[in-house]
């Protein structure tokens, strides 16, 4: 189950957050305030999945493992690859 978690949380970040927001206790302790959260669910989905899973899986420790997976979480969330309506609608313009 938590395979196939992952790999719908890599295809729709916003969905699986959402879901786990709903119906679980996923994201309860982990930030402070519900500032970070929203922002993250807007801005940077992939990457706040990440942070909520190196302080449930990982204990909070931010080893290389933790380090590598953050970056490729903001790699994820920045390509341009994730845009692909903006592009369409550049090219027509």
């Amino acid at each position: 189950m938590p395979c196939l978690l992952i790999i719908i949380a890599t295809l729709t970040p916003r969905l699986v957050i959402a879901l786990l927001w709903l119906f679980s206790n996923w994201f309860t302790g982990v930030f402070e305030t519900v500032l970070w959260p929203v922002l993250g669910f807007f801005f940077l989905p992939t990457t706040l999945l990440w942070y909520a899973v190196v302080h449930h899986w990982f204990g909070g420790e931010w080893g290389v493992i933790s380090i590598a997976g953050i970056v490729l979480a903001l790699m994820i969330d920045l390509s341009p690859a994730r845009r692909p309506f903006q592009r369409r609608r550049e090219v027509a313009a």
